[in-house]
């Protein structure tokens, strides 16, 4: 793999741009790679890990870098762009990986630089897992990353974002911001609400014991929990800054509800049937497409440790 960019800053050091270090290392994708983040914390054990050249200042890590990734969460990325904005060398490229993009977009582009290329992105994947030590290099690999040009982005530097990306495992595919967010709160968004709701009708319910809840959790609620673990700064600040999408999609799980409440009230087994049969074969879908198999775990691996 040839070197795509010489100096790649990534501010924020959690699970995806560790992740994304590791990757570029593994493909020999970039020249040099650095990185901040707010907390003394995290910088030191990124320090430790060797993660990247690690700064105190979000300002040194981005001085020269050839691209410059956000990976905060999105309700921080303004005051992250008042601060890096002046440092920005003229020819960057700026992008970031927010599970939101028209509220990124809104935020971030005031801050943006003449003559920085501001390309916003979403890698479309994860785990429950945060901060440097979660990361792993094949995090990236077969997924998907959304590209999402702005007005008058600059041609050449969406190929090479693109070209980075795909150096780094995962496919890519290019969105409008507002299509990008409805798409996302019907594949994460809204599911990630549903398991927080879930978990959170298990606590309340005092019929059911907290040993029962933990000893008896079958498949479905085991991964409503792991999903429910997720980052809760980061998926606060989506349904925030997603909120239209969002509040669209669950109108019509709500609709869908009670479609299926009155097939059980009524006792309407054909409906129950269908309806299911029809989910099913979504999930083969995935499954055919590479995006996750068909073994018990659901193909994932053990959380690093």
């Amino acid at each position: 793999m040839t070197v795509i960019y010489n100096k790649v800053a990534l501010i924020g050091l959690g699970l995806i741009a560790s992740s994304m270090a590791l990757a570029m290392k593994r493909g020999g994708l970039a020249t040099t790679i650095t990185g901040y983040a707010r907390s003394q914390e995290t910088r030191d054990i990124a320090r430790e890990l060797n993660l990247c050249e690690v700064f105190d200042t979000a300002a040194e890590a981005v001085q020269d870098a050839d691209l410059v990734v956000l990976c905060v969460p999105v309700g921080a990325m303004a005051a992250v762009m008042a601060d890096i904005g002046p440092a920005l060398k003229p020819g960057a490229t700026l992008s970031d990986v927010g599970s939101v993009k028209k509220a990124v977009i809104e935020a971030v582009a005031p801050f943006v630089p003449e003559g920085v290329h501001f390309v916003p992105a979403h890698p479309l994947a994860g785990t429950e897992h945060s901060g440097p030590r979660s990361g792993f290099a094949t995090l990236f690999d077969n997924r998907w990353c959304i590209i999402v040009p702005t007005e008058g982005s600059d041609r050449a530097a969406v190929e090479q974002l693109e070209k980075l990306w795909q150096g780094i495992g995962a496919n890519t595919d290019e969105m409008d911001a507002d299509h990008h967010d409805l798409v996302l709160a019907v594949t994460s968004h809204t599911p990630h609400l549903i398991a927080y709701t879930m978990v959170g009708v298990a606590d309340d319910l005092s019929r059911v014991t907290d040993s029962e809840v933990i000893k008896y959790s079958a498949a479905g609620f085991r991964d409503f929990t792991r999903i429910a673990a997720s980052d809760p700064t980061m998926w606060r600040d989506v349904f925030l800054t997603n909120k239209e999408a969002t509040l669209e999609i669950l109108g019509r799980f709500t609709e869908e509800l009670f479609s299926l409440q009155r097939a059980i009230r009524t006792g309407d087994g054909e409906h129950l049937h269908d309806y299911f049969t029809r989910t099913r074969a979504i999930r083969r879908g995935i499954i055919d497409a590479g995006q996750d198999t068909d073994a018990p775990d659901f193909g994932r691996t053990p959380a690093p440790r």
